[in-house]
């Protein structure tokens, strides 16, 4: 149990502390709470800490250092630790804490530590409040752009979608196009050869009843060469 604290010693509130040392008010909560897990014992009134002067030098001694927060706090809580013991002129906690609060100049300073408490409350309360209601604004923002952007992307794919299907029907009908030429051009191909065979066979045929003749001809008596000139033609 604390019993440093001296007659008429003032008491600071977080808002003055962080005053005091210069740093913001979460950062005195914080270095608070890491020299309490480490051991270190504050003046409360409930579950405020009430600083005194050697909590202030502890905090600038925090603020200063460059060693490790845990390692700093563990050697200030040892500090504060040598520094009770070794004291023995120091007034029971409980009994400086009822005399300060009877007096009235203590009793003044000590809810006016209480009030200035309470207004840093409120205003973080009230700067919570504010970021609360910027983020749910936020988070509205972002939902609203994400319905956006899918619709936007629902709308592109089914636009993509549409153009594929057009053009592989456009594909297919000039696929069908081709083969269809390609199936008429293959007929007359055939036309065109079916009648260049027919018309060969004629000439064979006419080239063979050509040859018969000329050979009957000359196969027959001799008539002179004029007579069987004319006997071809004849034939």
């Amino acid at each position: 149990m604390r019993h440093d604290i001296q007659p008429n010693e003032r008491a600071y509130t977080t808002k003055e502390v962080a005053e005091e040392v210069g740093i913001a008010t979460p950062t005195v909560r914080k270095y608070g709470q890491k020299l309490e897990r480490n051991g270190y014992e504050f003046f409360k009134d409930g579950d405020r800490r009430i600083f005194v002067r050697s909590d202030v030098e502890a905090l600038i001694a925090i603020r200063d250092t460059d060693k490790p927060l845990d390692v700093i706090t563990k050697e200030l809580v040892q500090q504060q630790k040598e520094r009770l013991e070794s004291d023995k002129t120091g007034v029971a906690v409980n009994d400086t804490y009822d005399q300060s609060l009877q007096d009235p100049a203590q009793m003044k300073e000590f809810f006016q530590m209480l009030a200035n408490e309470l207004a840093a409350s409120r205003e973080m309360n009230m700067q919570l409040t504010n970021e609360v209601s910027q983020l749910k604004t936020t988070v509205s923002r972002l939902q609203q752009d994400h319905h956006v952007i899918s619709s936007g992307i629902g709308n592109s794919a089914q636009k993509t979608q549409a153009k594929l299907e057009r053009l592989t029907e456009q594909q297919k009908n000039h696929y069908e196009t081709l083969l269809e030429q390609e199936r008429e051009r293959s007929e007359m191909l055939r036309e065109e050869m079916k009648s260049m065979r027919e018309e060969q066979q004629r000439e064979w045929r006419m080239q063979n009843d050509f040859n018969k003749r000329l050979e009957q001809t000359v196969q027959e008596k001799p008539q002179g060469i004029w007579g069987r000139f004319f006997a071809i033609f004849r034939q």
